[in-house]
């Protein structure tokens, strides 16, 4: 691979998940904390991505493998974005915000899988075999985590510096500005035309479902990775009900993207090779339940700090497995709408899911302004259990 094309594709791996990480891990603070929302609002607000990744992903996997140039819908989609992160900053009642946030969401979620298709389709242009592609994407995810990671920390430093994490809108306000950067430099990504074969590729996608084995793969995956918003929602809030001053929340939680950055680069590529994906799945899942356990333990602080390495291990082994696993079983004219349909799986309905579950558990166990966390994280740490035995059991992996 080239320097230019690297280069290009891990900018372009930086800059998207820099956005996300710029609100997604902090804004719950600033829901349950200045604007004083309830969990269950929170939940809906944490919500829309979720439910925008249901839909936007087929969409834009739709029209990248059929009509449109794939990074032509990233710019778009991402300047427009810009503008309704601003707005979003700005609005203090549930309602006006939730919509914002929906509207936004929508285009952000159909960017999530055409980041993954666009660099699959470029490297597919460059290597042959699928090993060769799947060793040199590990190289390109490597820029998400490092991105989230230093975002993270930069919002620390932010905030420290000019004292706004009270109010806490500046995790927005900094999610627009990295997106009218990404939007620009869209324009100047390697050209990515559809495919255009003629039949429906989504439907062919869809279609896969009916081998048990792949079926059982997206149910199981959908489960799990519903469960990440326990951690989302609940992570900065425990912090601080801990006795870590919020301040240095992000940095802390970056943490789990340090170790996922070295997860991608290290250990990814060779448990693929020596564990094969069955089992690289069930140590990504098995890592999330060792960090609600830590959780319900509650104690010490040092652990519950360390603890967030394992949510980085657990995204690379499972979530970027799962993404890596579904393009090595698809036909290439079909790797859009294949990426488009594990995204609306996972960040969509699991995560939907996963956040009325948190959103509901949360209020239950809550007594006056206090969050009961053992009982809380108890819930997730069960069904991940059930959801490896699940993979361990029934789930044969192909490619």
């Amino acid at each position: 691979m080239d320097t230019k094309l690297y280069l290009s594709l891990s900018i372009l791996m930086f800059l998207e998940y820099a956005i996300w990480g710029a609100w997604m891990p902090v804004l719950a603070a600033r829901l349950l904390g200045p604007l004083k929302m309830s969990a269950k609002q929170t939940g809906w607000i944490y919500a829309t991505l979720p439910i925008a990744c249901i839909i936007s992903p087929l969409i834009a996997g739709l029209l990248a493998d059929k009509w449109v140039n794939s990074e032509l819908i990233l710019a778009v989609s991402h300047l427009v974005g810009a503008v309704l992160l601003l707005a979003a900053a700005y609005q203090r009642k549930f309602g006006s915000l939730f919509i914002v946030i929906l509207l936004y969401s929508l285009f952000f979620a159909a960017t999530l899988p055409l980041v993954n298709s666009l660099m699959f389709h470029q490297l597919g242009k460059v290597f042959t075999s699928t090993a060769e592609i799947n060793a040199n994407s590990a190289k390109i995810f490597i820029w998400a985590p490092v991105a989230w990671a230093l975002i993270g920390y930069f919002l620390t430093g932010w905030r420290w510096i000019f004292k706004t994490g009270g109010e806490g809108r500046d995790c927005l306000v900094l999610a627009a500005v990295l997106s009218v950067i990404m939007g620009v430099c869209c324009f100047f990504m390697p050209a990515t035309p559809p495919a255009n074969t003629g039949a429906a590729p989504i439907t062919k996608a869809l279609s896969m479902l009916s081998d048990s084995s792949f079926l059982i793969f997206i149910v199981l995956s959908l489960v799990v990775a519903g469960l990440m918003q326990f951690y989302f929602l609940g992570t900065a809030r425990f912090m601080q009900d801990m006795g870590i001053p919020s301040n240095n929340v992000p940095a802390f939680m970056a943490i789990a993207q340090a170790v996922q950055a070295a997860a991608t680069l290290f250990l990814l590529g060779i448990l693929l090779e020596r564990l094969n994906f069955k089992w690289t799945l069930i140590v990504g899942a098995g890592c999330w339940l060792l960090l609600y356990l830590v959780y319900v333990t509650g104690k010490p602080r040092c652990l519950i700090v360390v603890s967030q390495s394992l949510h980085g291990l657990a995204y690379v082994l499972f979530i970027i497995a799962g993404q890596i696993y579904a393009n090595t079983i698809a036909p290439e004219e079909i790797r859009g709408s294949m990426q488009a349909l594990i995204f609306a799986a996972t960040t969509g309905v699991g995560l939907f899911f996963g956040t009325q579950l948190a959103g509901m558990v949360m209020d239950k166990f809550k007594k006056e302004d206090a969050f009961q966390w053992s009982k809380i994280f108890t819930v997730p740490a069960l069904i991940s259990l059930v959801c490896i035995v699940g993979f361990w059991l029934f789930f044969n992996a192909k490619g």
